[in-house]
């Protein structure tokens, strides 16, 4: 198929060979530069096969370079162990303990550097009752390798000397096609992995790829084995998701296939309010517009936008019932977090930026006095009004107040001063003094002998 396709495209002159299993694509076929490789990456493969190994630059990187995309890193894959890999880098270290693999530094670049693994055999696989591989760890070779990757597109083999692809799963063939096909029974990696049914989405909506029928099949049957992964991987995940650069279609997809229970089980309750649904967007749309400017996101901000919306229902039935609203506030705080924590292990490093963001809304509204002034000195005011901005775009905050906080911290002294609102509160009572304090106040302003 590879073949066919190669020879329509290029004619006679672009020949593909076959090495044991695998189709090798020549540079004149996929026009995949080794110049367009990291200078980290193309350290570590000379190196490694001037030592006597194997070594490709692997998967996405590869899959990126052959959709004309920019990649984030570059991973290599050798059949040297992890000690023979830290032999030859002087800047090596071994991490992991279930899957060993080895960070090669080069300045400010890592190159996460893995020796070839194989597919445990079903009766030597340890899984737990639904299928799901627990023990994965065995080193193999390149053809192995190649089988227990997840998608026919991130199982192609760039070797940066000859600038040739090694293809054993018609990865190739399918990214031209613009289809993400899974390797191997879709069903049977499902359950081997549930987080897989999340990667599909995903990548599906990065890479702009449509699923093959037969690997978006299972996934409404086996969505709720996404219930037995652990939490900091399914968190892992979604961060993954949420920072791709293409939040707000990964949203819609699993919105479509119903993959968002049991990740951000809130998600969908908000998506059914018309007011939470603009604002998760333009969060989304947010965040998605300053990665693809290449500004800093926060996990914290986009993780309060996304729950903003439970925050005011839980804060709303707390007022109603009359208590007082500022102290209502912490309590819906707390009990939101604690619930999606129950589902979506977010770490609590997160909480003290997130509760920052929520606590900080009501005062904006105050535009009076020295309380403006107040909330311009704070460290996450930047934030806060960023996260303020989004209300404003969705309906739920006047649009005014925006413009106003806009125009107020860009403004010079006299202006600010002409800009605040007349105090319309209740004057304070004054605190009556104490005898023994009126006396010591007394005897400071006698003079003194």
């Amino acid at each position: 198929m590879i073949k066919k396709l190669i020879k329509r495209v290029f004619g006679k002159s672009a020949k593909v060979k076959s090495v044991g299993a695998a189709q090798v694509i020549p540079f004149e076929a996929h026009a995949v530069d080794r110049d367009g490789i990291s200078f980290g990456a193309r350290r570590v493969t000379d190196g490694l096969q001037a030592a006597g190994f194997q070594a490709y630059v692997v998967g996405g990187a590869v899959r990126d370079l052959l959709l004309n995309k920019h990649p984030k890193d570059f991973d290599v894959a050798t059949n040297a162990t992890p000690e023979e890999v830290r032999r030859v880098f002087r800047r090596a270290r071994i991490i992991g303990r279930r899957f060993r693999l080895v960070h090669v530094i080069f300045g400010e670049e890592t190159v996460e550097v893995s020796t070839f693994r194989r597919a445990i055999d079903a009766e030597d696989a340890q899984t737990d009752e639904h299928g799901r591989i627990l023990r994965d760890n065995e080193f193999g070779d390149q053809e192995q390798d190649a089988a227990r990757r997840d998608f026919t597109a991130n199982a192609l083999f760039y070797d940066p000397s000859t600038q040739e692809i090694f293809d054993y799963h018609n990865g190739y063939g399918d990214i031209r096609a613009n289809t993400l096909r899974m390797i191997g029974d879709p069903e049977v990696r499902y359950r081997e992995d549930p987080v897989r049914m999340l990667r599909a989405v995903r990548l599906s909506a990065k890479l702009g790829m449509k699923l093959d029928p037969a690997t978006a099949a299972p996934i409404a049957k086996l969505k709720e084995l996404l219930s037995n992964v652990p939490e900091a991987r399914l968190f892992d995940e979604m961060l993954k998701l949420l920072l791709s650069g293409h939040a707000m279609e990964c949203i819609k997809k699993l919105h479509e296939m119903e993959l968002h229970h049991g990740m951000l089980p809130m998600l969908d309750v908000i998506l059914e309010q018309p007011m939470g649904e603009k604002f998760v967007m333009s969060a989304l749309q947010n965040t998605d517009q300053r990665i693809a400017d290449e500004k800093p996101t926060s996990p914290a901000f986009l993780f309060a936008a996304l729950l903003w919306h439970e925050v005011l229902a839980t804060w709303k039935l707390k007022q109603d019932a009359g208590e007082k609203a500022v102290a209502v506030l912490h309590f819906a705080m707390d009990e939101v977090l604690e619930r999606q924590r129950a589902q979506l292990a977010i770490p609590r490093r997160y909480d003290t930026v997130m509760k920052e963001l929520w606590v900080l809304q009501p005062r904006f509204e105050q535009r009076s006095g020295q309380r403006p002034l107040r909330l311009l000195a704070l460290p996450r005011f930047r934030a806060a009004f960023d996260f303020m901005l989004l209300r404003c775009q969705s309906g739920e905050a006047d649009v005014e107040l925006g413009e106003w906080w806009e125009e107020f911290q860009h403004a010079n002294d006299d202006r600010r001063a002409a800009m605040l609102m007349p105090d319309t509160g209740a004057p304070k009572k004054r605190r009556r003094r104490s005898k023994k304090s009126t006396s010591s106040a007394v005897q400071s302003e006698l003079p003194i002998d």
